[in-house]
């Protein structure tokens, strides 16, 4: 069943109607803002004259806050391309609008902490990267599109999706109940998509790249790392690479995520924080991954791009030796320290890990449908890359395998013959890069805050001094945010994925999270360094007749500054901008 593509919106004192623009016979969905009851009705001239009308193109659900309910529709979109003749939409512009006309039933701090409330759900909104389709399931890949049953196919849209990837069924849950309802329930999916209309040699090839990135364990760089006790991990994302071609359809699936173990590396103030491996059993967790994903994807070549030396080595030692241990036969460890491998710019060297990986990634193979619905090929594996973000590191090596795939897949489909390269079609070849590095952006902005590091390489292939310059600046706002917007990314989150449910009450009968101070240091010690470096540099800038006397100022002023700034470091996580909502949930030590 599809999804209404566009609808009227009609706003009353009582009421939000929607009404279908395709069909004016079919009946509006009316939600009561004083009930709260949603139910259809009749399309029969039951809209008052005095209704504020506009556009909405899909509901992005409901909420409730300390206010009341809030729906959220959405007010503006982008077309980002067709998937088998199926549009695919970006998700630009929202409006949130409240069920309660005023907020005089709450107090003058319940109104406080409801504004924070709806900062947070601003925040998520704000994301750059939601997507949707209104005629197409965006969160299966092709391939599990294709192993499904005929009664599968009748399903609706929401029914049907594979909930790892609908960032929005936590708000639409009070529509979905109603299963009435279901062309008003619209899944969307947060991540990357990229479509492209190109020539490979002649051939006129639509080039797809979807992104998907999971709801469980989701969250930012900091605050979300390693699995939890049911086997999810942080940032994951599954990454489909689809090729049209006359009809033919193929498709190539790789995954990411972090390191599946108990581990941490909370901001401290510092530039790069120590990564803590939890003393804790990890092997049930380790394998509960692991049972998924071989059961979603086949084998598992545990690609792993950190450190083999220095901070991240704890790491890298203990994912081996829990590798090691796994008494799962489908599981593969390979370790390729990026870094060490790659320094002073000798990105070249990939190729060795290319290498090592070629057999498999031939064994694996890739899904092909042909033009008359014949499944030729099937994919019986995939490559679960990681680093320590599975962000920058990750993506160099994800568009290097895709490529692989890329020249068997066009050689295969006569695309190009047997002595042509894909890295020789220019077009394509610039293209395809674009593509790769702008993934890497997308993923980076969504759980790090910033744009990807060394997409330079991505989009030229090779390192440049310009794109080891990029990424100090990148890098620096990466701290930035961090350590001073991130406890606020990760509310927005959780509250957006229901991790988080605001209490009746909260800030009259209940404390709310929201309310929770800072600690006086967090305020005192920053004043004081602050004052202490002014005076410490007008001293030094400022000359003074009395030489000794300004000396002494010079070294009071600066020892004022070392000590207050050390104080700010040693009780660094004090200062970081911390979660409020549902830290506590995902917890494993």
């Amino acid at each position: 069943m599809e999804v209404h593509d566009s609808m009227k919106l009609h706003v009353t004192s009582e009421k939000f109607i929607l009404e279908p623009n395709s069909d004016r016979d079919k009946p509006l969905l009316v939600i009561d803002r004083v009930t709260r009851d949603i139910f259809l009705q009749a399309n029969k001239g039951q809209i008052p004259a005095s209704a504020i009308t506009k556009t909405a193109y899909g509901i992005v659900g409901i909420i409730k806050l300390i206010a009341g309910s809030y729906l959220v529709v959405i007010t503006e979109r982008q077309i980002v391309g067709s998937v088998l003749g199926h549009n695919i939409w970006k998700v630009t512009k929202t409006e949130v609008l409240p069920y309660p006309r005023t907020l005089n039933h709450l107090t003058e701090k319940q109104i406080n902490i409801n504004k924070s409330y709806l900062n947070l759900l601003d925040i998520m909104l704000k994301t750059e990267s939601f997507y949707y389709s209104t005629t197409f399931d965006l969160t299966h890949t092709q391939q599990r599109l294709q192993n499904t049953s005929p009664d599968f196919q009748t399903l609706n849209l929401f029914e049907r999706a594979d909930q790892r990837f609908v960032w929005n069924s936590h708000v639409l849950l009070e529509l979905t109940q109603q299963p009435e309802l279901a062309s008003y329930c619209l899944p969307l999916i947060l991540g990357f998509i990229s479509i492209t209309s190109c020539f490979v040699n002649g051939h006129s090839v639509d080039y797809t790249i979807v992104s998907r990135r999971c709801i469980y364990r989701a969250g930012t760089r900091f605050n979300m790392r390693g699995v939890d006790i049911q086997g999810q991990v942080a940032n994951f994302v599954e990454t489909e690479q689809i090729v049209q071609y006359n009809g033919n359809v193929c498709s190539f699936v790789q995954t990411r995520g972090s390191i599946p173990l108990f581990w941490s590396q909370k901001a401290d103030l510092k530039r790069l924080p120590r990564p803590i491996v939890i003393d804790s059993n990890h092997q049930p967790a380790f394998e509960k991954h692991f049972d998924l994903q071989v059961f979603t994807y086949g084998r598992q070549i545990i690609v792993n791009l950190i450190n083999q030396h220095g901070a991240e080595q704890p790491l890298e030692r203990k994912l081996a030796e829990i590798c090691a241990a796994s008494k799962n036969s489908n599981v593969r460890y390979e370790a390729f320290d990026f870094h060490k491998e790659c320094s002073k710019m000798r990105y070249d060297r990939l190729s060795i890990l290319m290498g090592r990986l070629e057999q498999d990634r031939r064994n694996f193979g890739y899904f092909l449908k042909t033009n008359g619905q014949e499944v030729k090929k099937t994919q019986t594996g995939v490559f679960r890359t990681n680093c320590m973000d599975c962000l920058d590191r990750t993506n160099v090596v994800q568009s290097l395998l895709a490529r692989e795939v890329l020249q068997e897949q066009f050689r295969v489909l006569a695309i190009l013959n047997a002595e042509q390269k894909v890295h020789e079609q220019e077009s394509f070849e610039n293209m395809f890069r674009n593509v790769w590095a702008d993934n890497a952006d997308a993923i980076s902005k969504e759980y790090a805050g910033t744009g990807a590091l060394k997409t330079d390489f991505t989009r030229t292939g090779k390192r440049t001094v310009f794109g080891a310059l990029n990424d100090g600046v990148n890098s620096a706002i990466r701290y930035v945010r961090n350590n001073f917007q991130d406890g606020s990314r990760q509310d927005a989150i959780d509250l957006f994925l229901g991790n988080y449910i605001v209490e009746e009450g909260e800030g009259l009968t209940s404390q709310s999270p929201m309310e929770s101070t800072r600690d006086w240091k967090y305020y005192a010690v920053p004043v004081i360094f602050v004052v202490a470096f002014s005076m410490f540099v007008i001293n030094i800038l400022l000359p003074d007749e009395h030489v000794t006397e300004q000396l002494l100022y010079v070294m009071f002023w600066g020892v004022a500054s070392g000590l207050s700034m050390a104080s700010i470091l040693m009780f660094g996580t004090a200062f970081v901008d911390q979660p409020q909502l549902a830290e506590s949930k995902f917890k494993t030590e």
